[in-house]
């Protein structure tokens, strides 16, 4: 037997690094919001159920305007006191500065910052199981190291007022309904680095090339051609580097689509899932284009910071993130464009939204599904396994805003700065109206169209505050509204109705269907309870309007719009937005209670518990 030879030298220790994020004054701080956030949104949700406590004003801070103390009793008898005020919906809004903890070791209250420790304290009363509680605390506390990292680079709201739409979104803060918000189960610090929207890190995708024996492609009319697709997203220089790569392997170009891919995704799900294919020759890596590209707040979405007028791209991204696995379903990446072509069918024959609204409508234009060949075909199966490939390309909104218009998603409106200056403060002031004719604006803007297609063809969008886009004029006066992301989020009514008999079959067949009297509920918790129970308050600490005349601005809009279209007047009652209470959806409740972390066939929805009141019901 020979010698062994001599062995290579071992590869030299990668470098450990601490973020510059991670101070103690940093974590606190985030902690600290997080904590009353939990507070707030686990009691509007009944999850935990604070009590009145009258007594001192804690010392910790000033009291909130209106805030009254409660306390709530922990797992082991620890009394946990805070001030809260409460408001539309049933709504808590927490003071952080007050929180405080008297547990036995140390009789008098003492501050309490700790969201992690809270969960510990009282999981026997959040009725939390281990494995749920572990996870849990892995979700908070990337949430929370996130949170910190948008502190540490924290810009002033008159700043933010001059960032492009791509830019603002790389400032924003998560679902601010959501506690986990910026859990990203499978990203590790690395991975948040490079590709969380606060990292702000411009990126060039790679591209792959698969068999059309596996991928499908689908294209509204004037792209039902996927050449012309490429024509619009990829230069010419580019185009023949990719089919030079497919003929150095000897395989003919016409045999695939081209796609880009999320390098996370190819690494940690294709490579692993897809190996077969590979190895055949059906999936072929391509070279990245030369296109600079910014992750959304939705993580999975980019939009072309080299050149605005081509598509924003959606991708697969298998990581669990604000209740769901974020890829993209195969069977509704077939869908989506003709999702768009319907929906745009509608808009172009109905002058009300075409010509008085002026709304925009974002479509996903064109697709290419890749079906896994096995998974694809078991239906019991987690779903995220049958998520794993694909791209949906959106049009952009370059090109669809008038000159001096500025767009914001309506989540921007709720962003406070490192000095507690509340986002919409700023466009307000800066738009030179009183803040009440500002707010009428607002919702003027954003109210009609989603109210016709609700009313008119019993459709509606989810208007939550990534989805929905405000457009300002160049005084930062709302004037329009544009919507996203079709085929996820647009619902029917299960009733049928003559304005819909047009839909197309493969169309009937992806939207959800829900009864008439739940309907409405995708327009007051998407928008109302998720974006303006948050706003209403901001608007009454920093505008001077009181919440019940934010509300009856609101009120007024929709009763202008009912008043526009009596022969409407059955449908302003089979859709009621005005109905004296309505059923309270949770979104905490299911990543505690109901679905928590386990594999399920099907993506998951919001649990029902209770009622709330509405603040839109006018005896």
């Amino acid at each position: 037997m020979s010698a062994p030879g001599p062995r290579a030298a071992a590869p030299a220790a990668p470098a450990l690094f601490a973020p510059p994020e991670l101070t103690g004054d940093l974590w606190e701080r985030a902690a600290g919001r997080l904590l009353a956030k939990t507070l707030a949104e686990f009691a509007y949700e009944e999850i935990i159920e604070p009590v009145p406590a009258p007594g001192p004003v804690p010392e910790a801070a000033a009291p909130a305007a209106g805030a009254t103390p409660h306390t709530l009793r922990l797992d082991n008898g620890e009394i946990l006191s805070f001030r809260a005020r409460r408001g539309s919906y049933g709504g808590w809004r927490v003071d952080q500065d007050s929180i405080e903890l008297q547990d036995h070791d140390h009789p008098e209250r003492r501050p309490f910052h700790d969201p992690v420790r809270f969960l510990v304290l009282a999981r026997r009363l959040l009725g939390l199981d281990g494995a749920t509680l572990g996870h849990l605390v892995r979700e908070l506390t990337a949430t929370l190291a996130a949170d910190a990292r948008l502190d540490h680079t924290a810009v002033s709201s008159a700043r933010l007022a001059e960032l492009s739409y791509a830019e603002l979104e790389g400032h924003q803060t998560g679902h601010p309904w959501l506690v986990l918000n910026k859990g990203r189960v499978g990203f590790s610090a690395e991975d948040a680095d490079a590709w969380a929207p606060e990292g702000r890190t411009p990126v060039r995708l790679p591209w792959i090339a698969v068999s059309t024996a596996l991928a499908r492609y689908q294209g509204i009319p004037p792209l039902a051609d996927p050449e012309r697709l490429y024509d619009q997203e990829l230069d010419a220089a580019t185009r023949a580097r990719f089919a030079a790569a497919l003929r150095d392997r000897g395989l003919d170009p016409a045999g695939y689509l081209w796609l880009p891919v999320h390098p996370w995704q190819w690494d940690e799900a294709i490579l692993p899932l897809f190996a077969p294919a590979v190895a055949r020759g059906e999936i072929v890596p391509l070279p990245a284009d030369g296109d600079l590209r910014l992750p959304q707040q939705s993580i999975r979405t980019f939009l072309n910071v080299s050149r605005p007028e081509r598509h924003t791209v959606k991708l697969p991204l298998s990581v669990l993130n604000t209740l769901v696995w974020r890829g993209l379903p195969t069977e509704r990446t077939v869908a989506a464009p003709a999702v768009t072509a319907w929906m745009q069918g509608l808009y172009d024959t109905d002058a009300y939204l075409k010509e008085e609204c002026r709304v925009v409508l974002l479509g996903e234009v064109a697709s290419v599904a890749v079906e896994h060949p096995v998974y694809d075909h078991l239906p019991e199966a987690p779903y995220q396994y049958k998520e794993l490939l694909g791209a949906i390309w959106r049009e952009p909104l370059e090109g669809r805003l008038d000159p001096g218009e500025r767009a914001r998603t309506l989540a921007a409106l709720l962003h406070t700065d490192p000095e507690g200056r509340a986002f919409v403060a700023e466009l307000v002031d800066r738009s030179g109206l009183a803040a009440e004719s500002w707010l009428r604006h607002l919702f003027a803007a954003t109210l009609p169209p989603l109210l016709h297609f609700l009313y008119r063809y019993g459709t509606v969008f989810s208007p939550h505050g990534e989805n929905a886009i405000v457009v300002h004029d160049a005084h930062d006066v709302p004037v329009r509204l544009a919507i996203k992301d079709f085929v996820d989020d647009v619902n029917v009514s299960e009733e049928p109705l003559p304005e819909r008999d047009t839909m197309p079959d493969d169309v009937r067949a992806t939207l959800l269907t829900e009864p008439a009297a739940f309907l409405p509920q995708f327009i007051q918790s998407g928008l109302f309870i998720g974006v303006y129970r948050y706003l209403a308050p901001l608007c009454e600490e920093q505008l001077g309007v009181p919440e019940a005349e934010f509300w009856s601005l609101v009120r007024a809009e929709i009763l202008k719009y009912q008043a526009r279209f009596p022969e409407l007047k059955e449908r302003f009652e089979m859709f009621d937005l005005l109905a004296p209470r309505l059923e309270r959806l949770c979104l905490n409740r299911n990543r505690l209670h109901t679905d928590g972390y386990r594999d399920r066939p099907h993506r998951p929805h919001a649990t029902v518990h209770g009622t709330v009141p509405n603040p839109l019901h006018r005896p």
